[in-house]
């Protein structure tokens, strides 16, 4: 299983793009607990959080295989969906990489990073810090490249991929008619 580590913006991958950037929060990641799966259910339970996931709250049985599913995933691959928490060790959301879960659509084969946090936590730079801190655990795991799709609404989320540095490099259609899933990806290097 993976440690418990700080990550913190000075550890991070710096932005590409130039600009100064406001100092980043402190995030911490862990491998998520059993007892993650009630906590995740209830900060992700939000229709603001779910816009893009369905448009409601997920049952707590979805967060209990969920979770169950991360913990085996870091077991063998030394990654997974980690827990989020603050600087205040509070549970804010999830954030991390795992194989793209359908073999019939989207990026198969691929490795997807992805976030997930409580609305009170919106807008403060913590899905920026926590995906930074993804990469360089990705990145030193040996994964050569990830991937991010990201409903094109769901602006918050295009503008994280931005940061890190992501480009566009293709769309899905989707189930929905006229919504196109964005496909961002990053080469990780050496």
């Amino acid at each position: 299983m993976s440690t418990v580590s700080a990550e913190s913006a000075e550890s991070a991958e710096p932005a590409r793009s130039g600009a100064p950037e406001k100092p980043l929060p402190v995030v911490r990641l862990r491998v998520p607990t059993e007892e993650d799966a009630y906590v995740w259910h209830r900060v992700f339970d939000d229709p603001d959080v779910m816009e893009f996931h369905g448009g409601r709250p997920a049952e707590v049985s979805v967060y209990e295989e969920l979770t169950a599913r991360q913990r085996k995933h870091d077991a063998e691959r030394g990654f997974c969906l980690w827990t989020l928490l603050d600087e205040d060790d509070t549970v804010i959301g999830f954030t991390g990489a795992q194989p793209w879960p359908l073999d019939d659509w989207g990026p198969v084969g691929e490795i997807e990073i992805g976030w997930r946090l409580a609305r009170t936590h919106w807008g403060r730079g913590y899905a920026t810090a926590a995906a930074r801190a993804t990469l360089a655990r990705v990145r030193a795991a040996g994964v050569p490249r990830v991937v991010a799709m990201v409903h094109p609404g769901n602006v918050r989320s295009v503008a994280v991929t931005e940061r890190l540095g992501m480009t566009l490099s293709t769309t899905y259609p989707s189930a929905k008619p006229g919504v196109d899933a964005l496909c961002f990806r990053l080469e990780l290097g050496a």
